[in-house]
């Protein structure tokens, strides 16, 4: 192999030794996707707001997919989790990730440094309405249930990931640089460990939250995105209060860092609760392909319907 082949793998091994990490703690996901479930209104199906279990075990999976041993699943997966909106300029975000591929090329940009977690929060929330139309016409399918509940954890994951501000502008660890890249402060990880460094719990983050599914869900998700930007400033203000990097190091939590993290929580739980409710309102009006069949299975125990 030729010593130009042995730099280029070298700068590579040494990239991916510096990538940031790109979301909540993974207890922080299975917190607030377990707070989503228990905010829900009692029209969602009871097997689906009893699900927390396996819902908060796959909301980890987007992240242990971004191994090192699997690059290619690696390179796919890492721009599911962030947007960098100063990268466009102003540009609103279009609607549909093929669209926004082409406007990238317009542009020049470079997609996976722009970043696409609108479209995957977008189009997991609508394969989970897919998952839920076949509930409805097979209710008792055991692996309909189980599907429904795998999507809820992957879609929990993208959509607790922008409410994290850090996630969706180019100052995601430490101000950027005007080249844009990042000086890598460390921020970025303590910020992620909050909702799990303060021990937030499911059912504080659920209760008296109101839960409305949104009239059309991309323009829900994309101003969900600016809520979160407009927190960055906030993050930053408050940055030496934030947990240390070390997570066995003490830390006591100050009352700016709390109310942050509640306030994140807590919203992370309205959000995704309210795309969960969205795709069970939307699955009831629509059309399965006629060649589709599966197995209508046991009558379910009546425990289950509750």
């Amino acid at each position: 192999m030729t010593h130009r082949f042995w730099l280029a793998a070298l700068g590579l091994t040494l990239a991916l030794a510096v990538a940031p990490v790109w979301s909540w703690w993974p207890k922080g996901h299975a917190i607030i996707t377990r707070g989503a479930l228990l905010a829900l209104p009692s029209e969602v199906p009871a097997f689906f707001r009893n699900g927390g279990d396996l819902a908060a075990h796959l909301s980890y999976d987007p992240d242990v997919a971004k191994n090192r041993d699997t690059p290619n699943l690696r390179n796919a997966e890492d721009p599911e989790h962030y947007v960098d909106l100063e990268l466009l300029a102003g540009t609103p975000l279009p609607p549909t990730r093929y669209q926004f591929l082409r406007l990238c090329g317009e542009k020049g940009l470079d997609p996976a440094k722009v970043g696409l977690v609108p479209y995957s929060t977008t189009e997991w929330t609508e394969r989970l309405a897919v998952a839920f139309a076949e509930h409805r016409k097979w209710p008792n399918n055991r692996q309909i249930r189980t599907k429904c509940l795998v999507y809820a954890g992957i879609l929990a994951h993208y959509a607790g990931d922008l409410c994290m501000p850090l996630h969706v502008t180019i100052h995601f660890n430490g101000r950027a640089k005007p080249d844009h890249s990042s000086p890598r402060t460390g921020i970025h990880e303590r910020m992620d460990s909050l909702i799990e460094r303060l021990d937030l719990k499911p059912a504080d983050l659920a209760r008296e939250q109101r839960v409305d599914a949104v009239p059309a869900i991309f323009p829900a998700v994309t101003g969900q995105i600016q809520n979160s930007f407009g927190k960055i400033d906030r993050v930053y203000e408050i940055e030496e209060q934030l947990p240390p990097r070390d997570e066995k190091a003490a830390w006591t939590a100050g009352p700016e860092a709390r109310q942050l993290g509640q306030e994140r929580g807590r919203e992370a739980v309205r959000f995704l609760a309210s795309l969960y409710l969205t795709a069970w309102k939307r699955s009831a009006s629509l059309t399965l392909p006629p060649w589709l069949e599966r197995e209508a299975g046991p009558a379910p125990s009546p425990a289950a319907t509750r």
